[in-house]
């Protein structure tokens, strides 16, 4: 049985939550602005498609196995595709590259496929589209999804490592983008 065929019993952890005293989303949503955080674009390619999607919600979980998580709401365009393909890239963008996070967050209104007209892309291990100029890319494949709240942490084992030329990062803190 795959990952995709497999519903993790998440019962517990849903009580746990609704039994929690949280904040509002608003405050929240505030304060989380304060974090800064690189900008990365995740990008998925296989049988269902090609799509992507600007995030800087990805952590490092382990180096042994090299495995990383994504966070993406249920309900983005394309968190089906990624599921269904199985694999995505997480390219870290560097400073100067605002228009392809604005363009893969939706700002620009470019359509799924057509986003990958902005910046020069290659290909790795899984096949999912590699930003050539990049920081630094992590080819993975899929390996666990959980359910959290309103979105699903995406596991995946690195397969394969791109580093693209030096410079400085982006990233995005107090809803403005920055370099370091």
């Amino acid at each position: 049985m795959s990952w995709i065929d497999q519903q993790p019993d998440m019962a517990g952890a849903f009580a746990a939550l609704e039994q929690a005293k949280t904040v509002d989303p608003r405050p929240f949503r505030d304060a989380m602005c304060r974090l800064g955080a690189a900008v990365h674009v995740i990008t998925t390619d296989g049988a269902s498609g090609k799509s992507g999607f600007t995030a800087t919600a990805v952590c490092s979980v382990s180096d042994a196995p090299p495995t990383l998580l994504v966070c993406l709401n249920r309900g983005a365009t394309s968190m089906p595709v990624l599921r269904r393909n199985g694999v995505f890239c997480v390219n870290t963008l560097r400073a100067g590259e605002e228009v392809i996070a604005d363009t893969f967050a939706g700002r620009t209104k470019v359509a799924r496929e057509e986003r990958f007209a902005t910046g020069e892309w290659i290909a790795l291990t899984t096949g999912s589209p590699v930003l050539a100029s990049a920081v630094v890319a992590f080819d993975c494949r899929v390996i666990e999804v959980r359910a959290v709240a309103s979105h699903d942490v995406i596991f995946g084992a690195v397969e394969a490592i791109h580093s693209g030329p030096p410079g400085a990062a982006l990233v995005y803190h107090d809803r403005a983008y920055k370099q370091v």
